[in-house]
């Protein structure tokens, strides 16, 4: 855990635990010391991860930094975390598993000490946001206001990267500047930054837009912002040492190293909905390994009902190539719907010999296993082959001659007779060439009697028009019809 007070002597222990460790009041501490010494037997089980709420599918987190890195171990800690971790935290940002945020902490200056030479060395904004001095050394090398000059530039890289939807271009920032800025090297300056943002593609117009005039008398939104959100809501309290780290409203108090953040960050997601990152082996244990974690699983189809998740594991009946499967997820999956037959026959009886399998599945209907014709039994333990002709089910002509096989029947007929399975008769051969000579006969007839239907259909219609036609125009000769005018008459007779 960290300390409120800087103290260089404890830090360089401090930074070595790596145990999980927590915090208990007076009250639970003296029952726990009593048992003890009444010679009970006390177990203390300490799960850090369930202290992270994890209500969804994102896990929201920030993280309260500086830009300083001239504050000794701490300074040299976190940058080495910021190197470490920006790979996953970029990898969790681009693929919408959570949503980070920067924070700088700032301090104000007492409004009776603003024009002192301390307030305007540390300052911006007439005292209103205040860093300490990097070496602790008002006469040499950098102020605090150069300090939160850089804190404010790096809030307004990510509130630019944010606005084209690359948020996680803040850690290629933060790290490049460290790595091309140093104040060791006196390049801890806006042109030096201003190099590093145009290597990254961003504006630096709408960066300095953003920044605005530190030597306005007023408030800056964003730095106001960051004072407000200092204060503690709810479940997390007042942020007041450097570096906190948030997951879900919560401080995280452990190491800061790349595999603890990330442990804490993957305990903030909901179970089943947290990224591939958490689950890679030296993150968590894999407890489908230990006997399928209890749960339903079918050998012969490699199937299981064992789903890893970063907090243990969830015995869900599984989708299995398209084939839903249905179930406690414990003890019984059974494969439902379309293609469910694909995978093992349904877990019904099934059999093959000779090349020829027969199954008892039934892709559709009520019942979910049945035995196939030629079989009797439950469908699913076993489905016993039926002797047809025992049974007297087939071939009982009196020329049929019925021979068993397994999961069906051969018949034949006497003589030059032949089996017709429907009729379950045997007729012969010249009756059946027979039957099929006549059949074409009349199958020529029926067509012949159709086309010439067809025919004199045609011929009629032709017929009667042609008709029609003939006897209008005879008659428009004698009277006009409704649709024609008046026929005028060629002829020059005079009547008396």
């Amino acid at each position: 855990m960290d300390l409120l007070q800087e103290d260089d002597e404890a830090a360089k222990y401090i930074q070595n635990i790596s145990i999980p460790s927590a915090l208990i009041d007076k009250k639970f501490g003296e029952q726990l010391k009593k048992a003890v010494k009444d010679g009970e037997m006390v177990n203390v089980n300490l799960d850090w991860r369930e202290a992270v709420p994890h209500p969804d599918n994102r896990v929201e987190y920030e993280l309260w930094t500086n830009s300083n890195d001239e504050c000794g171990p701490k300074c040299d800690m976190l940058m080495h975390f910021l190197k470490e971790f920006k790979g996953a935290a970029q990898l969790l940002e681009k693929g919408g598993y959570s949503q980070f945020t920067p924070h700088y902490i700032t301090w104000y200056c007492p409004q009776a000490f603003v024009v002192s030479k301390q307030c305007k060395s540390q300052c911006i904004n007439h005292g209103r946001y205040c860093a300490p001095d990097p070496e602790q050394d008002f006469s040499t090398g950098y102020d605090g206001k150069d300090v939160v000059v850089e804190n404010l530039r790096q809030l307004c890289v990510f509130n630019v990267a944010n606005e084209i939807k690359k948020p996680w271009i803040w850690w290629d920032y933060v790290t490049d500047f460290h790595i091309r800025c140093p104040m060791k090297e006196k390049k801890y300056n806006k042109k030096c930054a201003e190099t590093v943002i145009k290597s990254l593609g961003l504006e630096v117009k709408k960066i300095d837009k953003c920044m605005g005039d530190p030597n306005d008398d007023s408030d800056h939104p964003l730095l106001k912002m960051e004072q407000d959100s200092q204060i503690g809501k709810g479940s997390r309290g007042d942020v007041t040492i450097l570096p906190t780290l948030v997951v879900n409203n919560r401080q995280y108090r452990g190491k800061l190293g790349r595999k603890a953040v990330l442990k804490a960050i993957c305990a903030g997601f909901e179970e089943t909905t947290e990224p591939n990152v958490c689950l890679s082996d030296d993150m968590e244990t894999n407890e489908c390994l230990s006997d399928n974690g209890g749960c339903w699983q079918d050998k012969a189809a490699n199937v299981t009902a064992c789903r890893d998740t970063f907090r243990g594991r969830v015995c869900e009946c599984p989708t299995f190539n398209g084939v839903q499967f249905k179930g406690d997820g414990y003890s019984n999956c059974e494969p439902a719907g379309p293609g469910k037959c694909l995978i093992n026959h349904g877990g019904c009886w099934h059999e093959t010999r000779n090349g020829k399998t027969f199954s008892a599945c039934q892709e559709s209907g009520d019942q979910n296993c049945k035995c196939p014709a030629g079989f009797r039994g439950d469908g699913v333990k076993k489905c016993h082959d039926i002797d047809e002709c025992k049974e007297r089910k087939a071939c009982q002509c009196p020329e049929c001659s019925c021979r068993d096989t397994w999961g069906g029947y051969d018949c034949t007929c006497s003589g030059d007779l032949l089996y017709i399975k429907e009729h379950d008769t045997c007729i012969s051969k010249t009756t059946v060439q027979a039957k099929a000579a006549w059949a074409a006969v009349w199958g020529i007839l029926v067509a012949l009697v159709i086309v010439a239907a067809g025919s004199y259909v045609v011929y009629k219609y032709r017929i009667r028009s042609y008709m029609d036609s003939e006897i209008r125009a005879i008659m428009a000769q004698y009277m006009p019809l409704d649709s024609q005018g008046e026929v005028p008459n060629d002829s020059h007779e005079d009547h008396p």
